[in-house]
């Protein structure tokens, strides 16, 4: 990954649509990461075939080096001044020209042939999220995810609330809404995302609030990403982790009993019956129990303080 940023590439080059009822728009929210924004957008430009035009939303007062490397590969600069990268993903829809919103991360490097996979679902006028494979450099397969086909998600599927709002989708790193699904005012909660106190999971709950209204969702394995992998902080992950299953038991009331089957497999370690990388819990369920009892406590703190 790190050599992307040493080769010379040309200013972003904006393709013809990808067909004229699919329109793309790419946007990109950061936040005083220019260097890594400048390696992203070099790898849009790469995409083939390009999008019809690239937002770069910058959550800050307003940065010169990252207005700078906006305007060198030809993506239109907006500053959102509210924190949260919810707030950032709501306003680049809001720019959006286009009818197809993708969102990758300022620090994503999608693959050449993204788009083109991603796309494809939206070929059903019920489809109004479709998500990617996002790798780090190191776990990528040689294989390219290529085996795998792609998975449709609807609100008749038994398992749809635990499968979108747990991993069975895909991550806000690499996904592409439909604009005219999301007619609600704030499709990412913005009480949820980096930048805010509930610092989790605001892609997963627009997922499920879209298949909750009758929409589906797709999740396309050859549409590929990679995106470093970050040092964890345990103990802030799993209070925020509870806080959002409080968030998620007392705003979705018809599916407590679809979360509590989870939480209670995931605490008995069983696989789940339903694709997800990785399968296993992950740390916070496999955590000792101190570390589960503070997650409880801050976490319910978490939640009451920040529930409206």
């Amino acid at each position: 990954m790190k050599s992307l940023a040493s080769r010379s590439v040309p200013a972003l080059q904006v393709s013809p649509p990808i067909d004229p009822t699919q329109t793309v728009t790419v946007a990109i929210c950061t936040c005083n990461r220019p260097a890594d924004l400048r390696i992203c957008l070099e790898a849009i430009g790469r995409l083939d075939p390009g999008p019809s035009e690239v937002l770069v939303v910058d959550n800050s007062a307003g940065d010169p080096a990252t207005k700078a490397a906006a305007m060198e590969f030809g993506a239109r600069y907006i500053v959102e001044l509210a924190p949260g990268l919810s707030r950032a993903r709501n306003r680049g829809l809001v720019e959006s020209n286009c009818e197809f919103v993708a969102f990758v991360d300022d620090d994503a490097i999608p693959d050449a042939q993204w788009l083109a996979h991603i796309v494809k679902p939206f070929a059903d006028p019920n489809i109004a999220a479709v998500t990617g494979e996002t790798y780090d450099a190191e776990s990528l397969p040689l294989s390219s995810a290529t085996e795998k086909s792609i998975r449709i998600l609807s609100n008749k599927d038994p398992l749809w609330f635990e499968r979108a709002n747990f991993g069975g989708l895909g991550y806000g790193t690499n996904m592409v809404l439909r604009k005219s699904a999301c007619t609600q005012p704030q499709v990412f909660d913005e009480r949820l995302g980096r930048g805010t106190p509930l610092w989790t999971a605001e892609e997963s709950h627009a997922f499920a609030k879209l298949v909750a209204h009758g929409h589906s969702a797709a999740h396309v394995p050859r549409a590929i990403v990679l995106h470093p992998s970050k040092e964890k902080d345990i103990a802030r992950e799993a209070a925020t982790a509870f806080a959002y299953w409080l968030l998620l038991f007392f705003e979705f009331p018809g599916h407590k009993l679809d979360l509590l089957r989870f939480l209670f497999r995931r605490l008995r370690r069983k696989r789940l019956p339903w694709p997800r990388d990785p399968q296993e819990p992950g740390v916070i369920m496999s955590s000792g129990w101190q570390t589960q009892f503070k997650a409880v406590v801050s976490g319910t703190l978490l939640y009451i303080r920040n529930r409206k």
